[in-house]
């Protein structure tokens, strides 16, 4: 009876410890959440201000304004204007092409939410090797490059060398036959063969289309030394 009495009271001060944890957490989220929302409600800034030219004051149109380390930006607009929502201590960079890249931090000291800025850009000057353009000495000599120049095959008359027919005839000679092709003239052989089992087969020596294959074969260069 003791024991039970015991193990009644170890649970009693457990339940009461347990709804004293979730009354403190009740009673502290609230408050924890909402200054935590208060501290990031003032690190909010809104950034607005203008892109200028930094010789002539013109306003820059579509110049990328981004946030350092983030995938969120925007553009200026046909007079360099731009707005965007930031944080305190963002670094937001500037570029476009033709202007060398700028950047600008936002303080973290800012007192309020809202930022002005103006940012000028210097031009970006890219020098080019020097290129010295000659005329042709003669008109006859233009004539006489312009005839001789190569030009390259396009698709097209490659497609027409690669199925002409003296070609293929001779990748033919060339080519060793594929499994296939073997297979079929051992079958062709092994089914002549049987066909003339127990009995000579025919000599095509008078057959005159036989005599038009070998001669048509000779023109083509069959019976030549591939060698």
């Amino acid at each position: 009876m003791l024991k039970v009495f015991y193990s009644y009271s170890v649970y009693l001060m457990r339940m009461k410890k347990y709804l004293l944890i979730v009354t403190l957490l009740a009673v502290g989220l609230p408050f924890a959440a909402n200054a935590q929302f208060e501290k990031l409600k003032d690190s909010v800034v809104q950034l607005f201000g203008v892109v200028m030219t930094a010789d002539s004051l013109k306003g820059i149109p579509s110049v990328s304004v981004e946030i350092k380390g983030q995938k969120r930006g925007t553009y200026t607009n046909e007079q360099g204007v731009f707005s965007i929502v930031v944080m305190k201590g963002d670094i937001i960079e500037f570029s476009s092409v033709g202007y060398k890249p700028k950047t600008a931090e936002i303080p973290r000291d800012l007192d309020g939410s809202q930022f002005s800025l103006i940012q000028l850009l210097v031009t970006d000057t890219v020098y080019l090797p020097a290129t010295i353009i000659k005329p042709r000495p003669t008109r006859e000599q233009f004539e006489r490059d312009f005839v001789k120049a190569d030009i390259p095959d396009d698709d097209l008359e490659i497609a027409r060398k690669n199925t002409d027919e003296s070609k293929r005839r001779a990748l033919a000679r060339t080519l060793p036959r594929d499994g296939g092709e073997n297979t079929n003239m051992m079958l062709r052989n092994n089914a002549q063969k049987a066909y003339y089992y127990g009995q000579a087969p025919p000599q095509n020596i008078f057959n005159p289309f036989a005599w038009s294959e070998f001669i048509k074969a000779w023109k083509r260069g069959d019976f030549k030394n591939k060698n």
